[in-house]
């Protein structure tokens, strides 16, 4: 397992040996960093290949995968550029350790910014697991026309939500499954309760959705 330093991404990459299972893109939340997710990938897919960046923006001294103007309040130019930088370096990793589209599994900024893969960059994922996870942008870019309605037909969604959690409003979450729904995702948004920390029943149900992968 190697820590590596590009001219993109601080990350690491974690060979699996399980061909079975496909490979996991690990998005941390505000304040974690590459290793932040290494042992909940490989507890709920054992043998996976395991591929975990670092986000580029430092928020004080807290790296979080882009910017935000306040809690739960998004600078969206900054998020759509950061997510096609995450895109093209996870086609360049792909093509670097011979692996397949992963399936992204983002905690937090992590998942926001996994969402604003799907629907900026699908092509990039084979499916995503977002654990406490909100609407990325104010309007879906679909609405916006920036770009044209992605296109997630065939690809799986797991959206874990805290019932109390306090950072995001449950309506907001219920957005971002329709969202996805709408451009053809098959969602399972499930609302467990738990805050914003992740709970062993969130484990256990990753787990499962992703033996079904």
């Amino acid at each position: 397992m190697d820590t590596v330093a590009t001219t993109d991404f601080h990350h690491i990459y974690e060979p699996g040996f399980d061909a079975a299972r496909p490979p996991l893109l690990l998005l941390h939340g505000t304040g974690g960093d590459e290793r932040d997710l290494l042992g909940l990938g490989q507890t709920v897919a054992p043998g996976a290949s395991l591929l975990s960046p670092r986000g580029q923006v430092l928020e004080g001294a807290m790296p979080r995968f882009f910017r935000r103007l306040a809690e739960g309040v998004f600078d969206e130019d900054d998020l759509r550029r950061r997510t096609h930088d995450l895109a093209d370096f996870v086609e360049q990793a792909r093509e670097r350790y011979g692996i397949a589209a992963p399936v992204a599994i983002g905690f937090s900024n992590g998942a926001n910014i996994a969402a604003s893969l799907l629907l900026l960059r699908p092509e990039v994922l084979a499916g995503a697991a977002l654990l406490r996870a909100m609407s990325p942008f104010a309007e879906p870019p679909q609405v916006l026309k920036k770009p044209p309605q992605a296109d997630l037909v065939g690809k799986r969604v797991l959206m874990l939500s805290g019932a109390i959690d306090p950072i995001i409003p449950e309506e907001n979450a219920k957005r971002l499954a329709r969202t996805l729904s709408a451009a053809g995702a098959s969602v399972d948004h499930r609302v467990l309760p738990a805050g914003h920390g992740l709970s062993q029943a969130d484990i256990g149900l990753l787990k499962g959705w992703l033996l079904d992968a």
